[in-house]
């Protein structure tokens, strides 16, 4: 019998399709289904990691909170972006990756039974962890347009009832690549403001925005640096998925109970991990620029590649959504074809969301354009459109 904590999480897909893909040993398959990516971390990252396999001082769980040197360069990253100061002992704590720190988070401030909004779509897996920490999740609409997402700020108000606790927003999101405006963060710092509500901001992908888009940090807008926890991680901007390192900063009135739930929970972080974490957020050129220079090449090209397809564009991130429902195939049926048909591993978007089911996720992360050529040949032979 499934417990009652599991009972609303049925998964999140990519671990199907990606287990599919494995299994087929095909290396001409397009990886399209999972945000891993092919881009180098910055060199003073390797060698710090490196460096610190043969490092006793590293190979140990203490400090609990993370070592100092990363507190202290996560808390100076993120005051840098919210235009504000962090004290790095008191107002950050190392995680083990942003989504543990997201669930430390939740973990702290809900009750059960506690409403939390996400975006629809958002990534499944935040939404399983408000169900993990007993919270309820309620959903502000996302709404696609041919120039991209944008927040429905009707639906955003309708979402907002009395056991609201927080909002946890993620800019740029996964999946769709929607990047929060100012205008978009103003009204969602008024609600937060009005109802006595956390902000959750899940800042993995700051950075990652196309187009010269403003970054916009929700703690740096008048009254939000107290509501705003921030939860980063170096996965993406800095191309370390493997490292398992994050942080959440935020203001010290909640600090001090998610330290408590990050004792409580993983204890600690990767040893070894953490000092490559300090370098990649202290080097001279992180290479974030140039990644995201090479990710925006992508997605142009991907969109002028899809053209005659209903694809939603991403104005950040990783990622972007095709709305295969439109064009009369399920998005299950339209992944299983093109493994099968074109050799494209690609994730469809159920669960992800209220109104995601009509969506199949193409990433382009971790495939360069060359690989990228011949992908609408691919999708013709099999979707035959």
């Amino acid at each position: 019998m499934t417990v009652s904590r599991l009972r609303n999480i049925p998964g999140i897909g990519v671990d199907r399709i990606g287990d599919a893909a494995d299994s087929l040993h095909d290396a001409d398959i397009l990886r399209l289904e999972n945000l891993d990516t092919d881009l180098r971390p910055p060199a003073e990252a390797l060698t710090a990691t490196h460096a610190a396999v043969d490092d006793d001082a590293a190979n140990s769980y203490l400090p609990f909170t993370g070592q100092r040197a990363l507190r202290e360069a996560a808390a100076a990253r993120v005051g840098r972006s919210a235009g504000t100061t962090y004290d790095a002992a008191g107002e950050c704590i190392v995680s083990a990756g942003g989504l543990a720190g997201i669930l430390n988070v939740l973990l702290a401030i809900l009750e059960p039974g506690d409403e939390v909004v996400l975006t629809d779509p958002t990534y499944a897996g935040l939404i399983n962890r408000v169900h993990l920490a007993a919270g309820v999740p309620a959903f502000a609409r996302l709404t696609p347009s041919a120039d991209g997402w944008r927040l429905d700020l009707d639906s955003l108000a309708a979402a907002i009832g009395p056991r609201t606790k927080a909002l946890l927003v993620m800019s740029p999101s996964m999946p769709s690549g929607f990047v929060v405006s100012r205008d978009e963060w103003l009204a969602i710092a008024r609600h937060c403001e009005r109802h006595g509500l956390w902000l959750i901001y899940d800042a993995a992908m700051e950075r990652i925005v196309f187009d010269g888009r403003e970054v916009v940090h929700p703690a740096a807008l008048p009254g939000m640096r107290e509501r705003t926890i921030t939860v980063g991680a170096v996965s993406k901007e800095y191309r370390m998925i493997g490292w398992r390192v994050g942080w959440i900063v935020g203001p010290s009135s909640i600090m001090d109970e998610v330290r408590l739930v990050s004792l409580s929970n993983v204890v600690c972080q990767v040893g070894i991990a953490m000092p490559g974490a300090a370098a990649a957020l202290t080097a001279q050129d992180d290479g974030v620029a140039a990644a995201v220079a090479e990710w925006e090449r992508r997605r142009d090209f991907l969109m002028d590649a899809l053209v005659d397809l209903p694809v939603i564009r991403p104005h950040g991130g990783w990622s972007m959504l095709v709305d295969t429902a439109s064009l009369g195939l399920a998005p299950p049926e339209a992944s299983r074809r093109l493994l099968e048909h074109g050799k494209i591993a690609a994730t469809p978007m159920t669960h992800w969301g209220p109104n995601a089911d009509r969506y199949l996720r193409l990433v382009f992360s971790n495939e360069a354009v060359p690989r990228l050529r011949d992908i609408r040949e691919r999708i013709r032979r099999s979707w035959q459109t």
